[in-house]
């Protein structure tokens, strides 16, 4: 395969130091942002939806630089440039959750409270990102609004939920992104398109504002360019701040397991993902490798649609009774919320208690490891032409991508993808994971392997 050509973009920090240094303006980032915004529509790309509102976000900037010069500088996000995932309320914005159903909606009247931690953070919000309708699938194509393209490659996907999302930070139209990640729709786009991305433990951060896809698994989270960028904004998001600093690589025990994650794994995503290991284990940590088969019930506590499909219905049944909506829905979309009108609420409750057994088992097969390492994905970007005429292709590939993401959202976990392959490669995502509240320790480890793996 030919060498896939890279663009370096500063991450939070770079830009953060540059502005303490007078080197740049917050008006001069936004700027540029909305050059390269200018130059992606004009290009037929299909990362933002909906108006951007440049005049909005360069006065934001330029009142950012007045209290900057003034001593107030609130975040190290204050100033740069931000996109918000469309599933979020920002004021005076309709939320369409990538849906035409949803375009004849009053536009919020507040900010969602991740959005609006993020504006007093001094974030400037550049607009709304492209992603799969309602957020149900890990391929992030959408029939409505355009699909958008890999980065690297223009005739792969970026991956979804969140697929605009990547796509405006790996081309240099945000610093960061605001995501959501029920099965993958963070981790799964940043894996595609050589991101770092941040699943934190659900409810760490407030999900009011966000329309949601499952109440059980549902959570906020940051697209970014490092693990340093990500704790910054997670600790703007959830109001908590965590001790990331790295931990010492030497002395680290990673859990790796061979069953279930690996199954179908992709030869060069297996290549990758071993030769990261090799070089975890040459500084220092200690790599144990365990079986987790448990793991192999999930397909069949899923089959029917599981708690996704279950509360999805919930949300939206009304609108799927009725033709005339219903009629304006993507069709694979509509198909896979219908299933949950068959689960019964026996089922749901049973599914429910099989999830806590399964995270109890989790807690004792993870309680000696540090994070437990798997690759985020087992497959690279897929071929878009291979995806959007083929419903057959469409249905397996989507959940062989949401396979490995699926298990830290059913287990309560937390998890980072960072990029792991080799320079000039398609990219290929390394996911630290761990159990429920383990998100500082998954931080902290999360540096810890990325230095490793940057110093090659």
């Amino acid at each position: 395969m030919k060498a896939l050509a890279t663009t370096h973009h500063p991450t939070v920090r770079e830009q953060a130091d540059a502005l303490a240094r007078g080197a740049t303006t917050s008006v001069a980032l936004v700027e540029a942002a909305l050059e390269r915004i200018d130059a992606h529509r004009s290009a037929a790309g299909h990362a933002y939806v909906g108006d951007i509102d440049a005049q909005g976000a360069l006065q934001a900037a330029r009142a950012i630089d007045t209290a900057r010069a003034a001593g107030n500088v609130p975040s190290a996000l204050a100033g740069l440039p931000v996109s918000i995932k469309d599933l979020f309320d920002v004021r005076g914005q309709v939320t369409r959750a990538g849906a035409t159903v949803m375009a004849d909606r009053p536009p919020a009247t507040a900010d969602a409270v991740a959005v609006a931690r993020l504006r007093a953070a001094g974030a400037v919000l550049l607009g709304r990102t492209n992603m799969s309708e309602f957020a149900f699938s890990g391929l992030g194509l959408n029939p409505h609004y355009g699909t958008p393209a890999h980065p690297q490659d223009r005739g792969r996907i970026t991956g979804g939920s969140s697929s605009g999302a990547a796509a405006t930070v790996a081309l240099g139209m945000a610093t960061v992104a605001l995501g959501t990640d029920t099965g993958g729709s963070i981790r799964i786009p940043s894996a595609f398109c050589g991101l770092t991305g941040f699943k934190p433990t659900a409810r760490r951060v407030p999900l009011q504002g966000a329309y949601p896809l499952s109440r059980s698994l549902d959570s906020v989270g940051p697209l970014a360019r490092s693990v340093d960028c990500c704790a910054i904004v997670d600790a703007i998001l959830s109001g908590e701040t965590l001790d990331t600093r790295a931990a010492p690589l030497a002395g680290l025990r990673l859990g790796v397991t061979d069953d279930y994650v690996m199954d179908g794994v992709e030869p060069a995503v297996a290549a990758a993902f071993e030769t990261a290991l090799q070089r975890l284990a040459a500084g220092g940590t200690r790599i144990v490798r365990f079986g987790f088969a448990e793991l192999h019930r999930l397909p069949a506590l899923n089959a029917a649609g599981g708690l996704i499909a279950a509360e999805a219905w919930h949300v939206h049944r009304a609108r799927l009774d009725d033709p005339t909506q219903a009629a304006r829905y993507d069709p694979r979309v509509a198909q896979r919320t219908r299933r949950g009108a068959a689960i019964s609420a026996a089922d749901y409750i049973d599914l429910q208690d099989a999830r806590l057994s399964l995270q109890a088992t989790a807690r004792e097969r993870l309680r000696d490891f540090d994070a437990w390492l798997m690759p985020t994905v087992a497959v690279r970007a897929p071929l878009l032409a291979d995806l959007a005429s083929d419903d057959a292709k469409f249905l397996a590939t989507n959940g062989l991508v949401l396979r490995n993401t699926t298990v830290l959202n059913f287990l309560d976990g937390c998890a980072l993808s960072l990029p792991c392959q080799s320079p000039g490669e398609l990219p290929v995502g390394l996911s630290v994971g761990g159990v429920h509240g383990a998100d500082a320790r998954v931080l902290q480890v999360g540096r810890a392997i990325e230095a490793c793996l940057a110093a090659g």
